[in-house]
């Protein structure tokens, strides 16, 4: 929903509230409520017969908090968000408390990372204390919405309790020390924690009455990026989702929790019971959009210079650190290059491109999953000649993925698979999105002859990448 446009009264600009401080990000989660009220009345608009309506669940933004006094209220008016970075001293005093980094990933599955929840509730709990003691529960955007369609306390699920710092992978539980380390009296602010897939309630009767909706199962919310696993069809290791947005993501089933020595990546809950690897690239659609805005490029012009251009670039390499970067950790921004000259606009396109993939390849690889197929979303998935860079660089088969909003589709998916799992007619993951969750149209095959080219260029870039960072 564009926030801007539909509650211009909360005053966001792309869903965020104007902040004089860059590393702050946060949104008013009562427009959330409100949002969700305006979808409902779409949907009752809509003329579909929704008589027959039989579970709802739903996915929501990882990592953004909501604070709750007692009462119902909002005992904080702002919730920080994904995007936020403030939390850097915070994750530094979570970290020594637990031992170190690698220790902490160990058992939640990430080291500490300023967005995740953990440190965000230990702000609020050191900058206002006095807000953070009326808090009587801190819950994720998923369980606060969910809790709204229930009326009623609703629990988190693996998936998007594992993007907080504090759940222990290994038993699906908070865990007891991290909880400790974070602030205060937290295990009882916290929702409780059950198994993917679990009806937690009904519809509760003032949503029924209000848009002539049944008394439809609720099945426990989750997170976006686990939601995106099932709505991207990834429901097998081997098979990975690559999203080309205003961040980069890539990510994938796991089998085991293999967690990231080096701290980049991420392991999440899966909604199909076992776990999810994750790496976020801050550098995205910005990058790309920055170098083609700087040639005067449209993106036809940008496929010219492609095609002009030889894989792996003659060896000219580029780190298009527009922006602060999250993997690896650079806080502060810069552009350098190797053997490239600023003024060549072809190479500098096919720089940035075959950047992106190479970081994506090289800092995935923590997964040990051999990659032999990608699902490929978000805008710049619509350019057939950066899915053959992709192809190439990974050594797998590229399809587009056209569903426009996955975790929403994921939502549904994880509803029909609940409500099945509960009757005499139980539905695999396979069954459920066999037909609706898989990539159609054109295959991008990997090309041997620049497969070989970028196994070599991939280790430049990886060698490249650290002596800037030790440099810095």
């Amino acid at each position: 929903m564009p926030f801007d446009d539909s509650l211009p009264q909360y005053g966001t600009r792309h869903g965020v509230l104007p902040t004089e401080d860059p590393s702050v990000a946060v949104s008013p989660p009562a427009m959330w409520a409100e949002a969700l009220e305006l979808m409902f009345a779409a949907l009752a608009s809509s003329g579909h017969d929704l008589s027959t309506l039989r579970a709802i669940s739903g996915a929501a933004q990882q990592h953004g908090s909501v604070y709750l006094a007692a009462d119902g209220s909002f005992s904080r008016s702002v919730a920080p968000i994904w995007m936020d970075t403030s939390t850097r001293d915070e994750c530094l005093e979570i970290t020594q408390a637990l031992g170190g980094a690698a220790a902490l990933a160990a058992r939640t599955g990430s080291r500490a990372f300023e967005r995740f929840t953990g440190p965000q509730i230990r702000k609020f709990f050191e900058t206002d204390p006095h807000g953070y003691a009326e808090t009587a529960r801190v819950h994720l955007v998923s369980s606060f919405l969910a809790s709204e369609l229930i009326d009623a306390e609703a629990p988190l699920d693996p998936g998007d309790a594992s993007g907080m710092n504090l759940m222990d992978l290994s038993t699906g539980s908070w865990w007891p020390d991290a909880v400790e380390a974070t602030a205060p009296g937290l295990a009882t602010r916290l929702p409780m924690i059950v198994p993917a897939g679990t009806i937690i309630g009904t519809l509760a009767p003032r949503w029924q009455a209000r848009f002539r909706l049944p008394a439809a199962r609720v099945v426990v919310w989750t997170g976006d990026n686990p939601s995106s696993l099932i709505g991207t069809g990834l429901i097998e290791e081997g098979r990975v989702g690559v999203s080309l947005g205003t961040s980069d993501t890539i990510f994938g089933l796991m089998r085991e929790p293999r967690v990231d020595a080096g701290g980049t990546g991420h392991v999440f809950g899966a909604p199909t019971g076992d776990y999810m690897g994750i790496t976020v690239f801050k550098n995205g659609s910005l990058a790309r959009e920055t170098v083609r805005d700087t040639y005067g490029l449209d993106w036809p012009g940008v496929s010219a210079a492609l095609r002009a251009t030889p894989p792996g670039n003659h060896g000219r390499l580029m780190l298009p650190w527009f922006e602060p970067e999250i993997t690896p950790d650079m806080p502060t921004p810069g552009v350098h290059r190797r053997d490239l000259d600023p003024a060549d606009a072809a190479a500098n396109v096919r720089a940035v491109l075959e950047a992106q993939m190479m970081a994506m390849a090289n800092h995935s690889a923590w997964m040990g999953v051999d990659v032999r197929d990608i699902h490929a979303t978000g805008g710049a998935a619509v350019n057939n000649d950066i899915l053959q860079i992709m192809a190439d660089v990974f050594n797998a088969t590229v399809r587009r993925f056209h569903v426009g909003n996955s975790a929403c589709l994921g939502g549904a998916l994880r509803a029909w698979h609940a409500d099945a799992a509960s009757s005499s007619h139980p539905l695999s993951w396979h069954d459920v999105t066999c037909d609706l969750a898989q990539p159609t149209g054109q295959v991008f095959a990997p090309r041997p002859d620049a497969v070989s080219v970028y196994r070599d260029l991939r280790a430049q870039y990886a060698a490249f990448e650290q002596v800037v960072r030790q440099a810095r």
